[in-house]
C-alpha cells in the first residue's frame, strides 16, 4: 500500500533516490566495463551496455521528475503527472535498445569469431560485488517507489531487477568459461537479451494505460458509492481516467431530488467528498439533472 506524498516533498524524495541510484549505477557500469575489457567477455560487455542504460534512465528520470509537478497550472490545468509515465516509457525504450545491441554482438561473435575470454578469480570477485550493489539499488528504489506511489521509481527498479538477473547469468557464464566452456560466453548472451526484452514489456504495459486514459475506477464502483449519498436518485454517464492513488479525474451526470440550485450544489459537494474518501485524490465534474430525468446506462458504452 503506497503512502501519498504530494508537492515539492514528493519531487524532492524522488530526485534524491534517483541521484543515489545514479551514482551507484555509474560505479557498477565502470566496474563492468573494466572487467569486460580485462577479460574480453562478450556477455559481460553486453551487461555493461545494459548498465549504461541504467545510468541514462536515472538522468532521464531526474529530468522528467523536474517537470512532473503534481499541481495544475494555466498551461497544464490537469497537472503534470503524465511526465512520469513518459519517463517510464523512456526506460522501456532504453531496454529495447540494449536488447538489440546484445543480440547484434552475440551474432557477430558467433559468425565472425573473436578473441578468447581470459578470466581470473579477481574478475569473478568484482562481479559478485557488482551483483550485491545491484540488489541493494533495486530493493531500495522499489521500496521507496511503492511508498511514494512513483511510477518512475518502480519502473526503474524493474530495470535494475533485470540487471540483477543479467549479472547472475553473466557470472554463471564466466564460471563456465573458467572451467573451459568457452562457448558459454556467446550462448548466455541470448538469455540476457530475452530478460532485457521482458523488463521492457513490463514497463511498457504498466504505463500505456495511464497515457491513453484507460479507465481508472470501474463505473459500477463509483455508482455504488454515489448512491449512498442522501438526495441522490441516480447517476450515469460515468467516466474516469488517471492513476488511482495519485490523481483521478471523474465525469458524471447526477440526478438529485432537490430542484433548487443551492440544495443540488450541496449534494454534489457531499458526492465529491465521498468519492475522495473512498478513492483518494480525485477531481470530479458533475452535471446535475432534475428528478424526472431517466437513464438506464451508468457508463459510456
Amino acid at each position: 500500500m503506497s503512502t501519498e506524498v504530494s508537492g515539492v516533498g514528493y519531487q524532492s524524495k524522488v530526485r534524491q533516490v534517483l541521484l543515489i541510484t545514479l551514482l551507484l549505477n555509474l560505479l557498477v557500469m565502470g566496474l563492468k566495463i573494466a572487467v569486460g575489457l580485462w577479460t574480453g567477455s562478450l556477455s559481460l560487455l553486453a551487461d555493461a551496455l545494459h548498465s549504461v542504460t541504467d545510468s541514462a534512465n536515472n538522468v532521464l528520470g531526474l529530468i522528467t521528475n523536474q517537470l512532473a509537478s503534481p499541481e495544475p497550472d494555466r498551461e497544464h490545468p490537469y497537472g503534470h503527472q503524465k511526465y512520469e509515465a513518459v519517463g517510464a516509457l523512456g526506460v522501456a525504450a532504453f531496454l529495447g535498445i540494449a536488447c538489440f545491441e546484445i543480440l547484434k554482438g552475440a551474432f557477430e561473435r558467433l559468425l565472425m569469431g573473436g578473441t578468447p575470454v581470459v578470466l581470473t578469480s579477481g574478475a569473478l570477485w568484482i562481479m559478485l560485488l557488482v551483483l550485491g550493489i545491484n540488489i541493494i539499488v533495486a530493493v531500495y528504489e522499489r521500496r521507496v517507489g511503492v511508498r511514494l506511489g512513483s511510477k518512475l521509481l518502480i519502473a526503474d527498479a524493474h530495470h535494475t531487477m533485470s540487471d540483477i538477473w543479467i549479472t547472475i547469468v553473466v557470472i554463471a557464464g564466466l564460471i563456465g568459461v573458467w572451467r573451459g566452456l568457452d562457448w558459454l560466453d556467446i550462448f548466455l548472451a541470448l538469455p540476457v537479451a530475452i530478460l532485457v526484452l521482458h523488463s521492457g514489456w513490463i514497463v511498457l504495459s504498466a504505463n500505456l494505460p495511464w497515457l491513453v486514459d484507460e479507465m481508472a475506477i470501474a463505473p459500477e464502483a463509483i455508482h455504488r458509492e454515489v448512491m449512498k449519498v442522501s438526495g441522490v436518485i441516480n447517476c450515469h454517464s460515468i467516466a474516469s481516467r488517471g492513476l488511482l492513488g495519485r490523481q483521478v479525474f471523474v465525469d458524471m451526470h447526477l440526478i438529485v431530488e432537490p430542484t433548487d440550485v443551492v440544495s443540488a450544489h450541496n449534494i454534489t459537494e457531499v458526492v465529491e467528498q465521498t468519492l475522495e474518501q473512498m478513492f483518494g485524490p480525485i477531481r470530479v465534474t458533475i452535471h446535475v439533472e432534475p428528478p424526472n430525468y431517466h437513464e438506464e446506462h451508468i457508463s459510456y458504452q
